[in-house]
């Protein structure tokens, strides 16, 4: 395994740490281990540092500007794919998860090395801007980093970085339509090119039945949609699964939750704060400071640790998160998980910690296609790949809140989280609730799911059945809808009613 490239000056230095957990992360989903997880990690951030350095030096063409490439981060996020298939192609492919050797395996892959106009729009449009632009937009819109934040990493103006930020939506949308009419298409695409250009454009405009319908099976005009489409929320999960591919919203999900981990989302001691991110600074001054690239790799293997910990710890977090050393996401197996803050508090919309392994053994549970799944920190009362759901082993508090978030909707499918606030301690939950439309929840992260009718069931993963007094459970799904989509009613926790927030 070669070791990480050493740093030229300081500010590549910075430019490690800044990277390193963010490779490590993808790593650890691309994955069967956390030794596998570091070794990928480990090659592909060589690997997309070079290519980095070669273009820096690469001459400028007589545009004035240089050859067209990703901004730092989803560099190195393809250089991870990259890696990944070159294992697969090597005979190392059994150190990979066996979704990501489906999907190495498939075209859907195949669409990320063909030709150029025939790759995922969103790849397209981010690469075809230049790199500022297009790092302030992945920051802010995938890396879920606060714009104050992201106006210090990129040397902006924090007054005006918000306006910035809109304008590189708007450029980011114009590539990407451009790309979409470059792309090769049937006659039927071609023809709907210019309304769904225009239905993109305004939230209050209402998708014809005939576009609904054609979105729903051309996979390049839906990806197209959802790049063109700025307002509802779908932009993140538009650029993350188009840029990176498999696992791009498992990834978007862990980079939201290490964003909440590093800047203290939520607790007492900093919910007065301006919304910068001391620990990020200090980070990299102790790195300009001694250049020690191992000090910023071990910040950033803590962050990860915490961020991929269940919601709402407390004394029992301890024994709740002992896991696996075959799937401790750090570099040293042997190397102790921090508990998360016993006294952090967290709000109805914190996203659900996403991994890959929850649900490995369970034929036909898993889907190959880039969807988050749950991390696989086992208890000793179930295997790495126990197929047995976790059972409550204490009733629900008299008091249990739940908000229920839709995070997502396009034309039969949506994404949801699920919150719940408990007053009571648990060592074991079961939420239900039921659906009034007939909708059918078809993937579960954070949790393990069976439905019966309208009737849905989410028993605790191995990993987070340890819910502190007056702490926070959360887990997302993606489901599938018809007619109508209202929210669920009816939630309980461990048979008892909960009210909704």
């Amino acid at each position: 395994m070669p070791d990480l490239p050493t740093p030229q000056d300081a500010a590549e230095a910075a430019l490690f740490s800044e990277c390193w957990d963010a490779v490590l992360s993808y790593a650890d989903l691309c994955t069967s281990g956390s030794l596998a997880a570091n070794q990928l990690a480990t090659e592909a951030f060589t690997l997309g540092m070079r290519e980095a350095r070669e273009s820096d030096f690469a001459p400028v063409r007589s545009s004035g500007r240089r050859a067209a490439r990703l901004p730092m981060i989803p560099l190195l996020l393809t250089a991870v794919r990259n890696t990944a298939a070159g294992w697969e192609s090597g005979g190392l492919g059994h150190k990979l998860d066996p979704d990501l050797r489906l999907w190495l395996n498939s075209e859907k892959a195949a669409r990320y090395t063909g030709p150029p106009l025939q790759r995922p729009v969103a790849l397209r449009g981010l690469r075809d801007m230049q790199e500022a632009d297009a790092s302030l937009l992945w920051l802010a819109e995938v890396e879920a980093l606060p714009l104050p934040s992201v106006a210090r990493r990129l040397g902006l103006d924090q007054t005006v970085v918000a306006q910035e930020l809109e304008q590189v939506r708007g450029l980011f949308r114009d590539r990407c339509h451009r790309a979409h009419l470059d792309t090769p298409m049937a006659a039927e695409c071609r023809s709907y090119a210019r309304l769904l250009d225009a239905v993109t454009r305004s939230s209050a405009a209402d998708t014809p039945e005939d576009l609904s319908r054609h979105l729903a099976t051309c996979v390049q005009c839906a990806e197209a949609a959802a790049c063109l489409r700025l307002h509802g929320g779908g932009l993140p999960a538009a650029l993350a699964g188009g840029v990176i591919g498999w696992g791009g919203l498992a990834y978007l999900e862990r980079r939201r939750r290490a964003a909440e981990v590093r800047l203290g989302a939520g607790r007492p001691a900093t919910a007065d704060h301006d919304g910068g991110d001391p620990k990020e600074s200090a980070g990299r001054g102790k790195v300009l400071r001694h250049g020690l690239l191992g000090a910023a790799v071990l910040i950033s293997l803590v962050a990860l640790g915490v961020s991929m910990m269940p919601m709402g710890g407390g004394a029992g977090d301890d024994t709740a998160t002992a896991s696996h050393d075959d799937r401790q996401p750090v570099a040293d197996p042997t190397a102790d998980v921090p508990s998360a803050d016993p006294t952090a508090t967290h709000t109805a919309s914190v996203s659900a910690a996403p991994s890959t392994s929850a649900t490995a053994g369970k034929p036909g549970h898993r889907n190959p296609d880039p969807e988050p799944q749950g991390t696989s920190s086992a208890t000793a009362s179930t295997g790495h790949h126990g197929t047995a759901s976790a059972r409550p082993t204490t009733p629900a508090a008299a008091g249990c809140r739940v908000s229920y978030d839709l995070v997502n909707q396009w034309t039969d499918g949506f994404q949801s989280t699920v919150t719940v606030t408990t007053t009571q301690a648990l060592t074991g939950w079961r939420v239900q609730w039921s659906f009034r439309d007939g909708q059918k929840v078809t993937q579960m992260w954070d949790a393990t799911v069976s439905q019966d009718g309208g009737r849905v069931t989410a028993d605790a993963a191995d990993y987070n059945q340890t819910v502190a007094a007056n702490g926070t459970l959360s887990f997302g799904f993606l489901g599938t809808w018809s007619g109508s989509n209202s929210a669920p009613y009816a939630f309980t926790l461990n048979g008892s009613t909960c009210s909704l927030n």
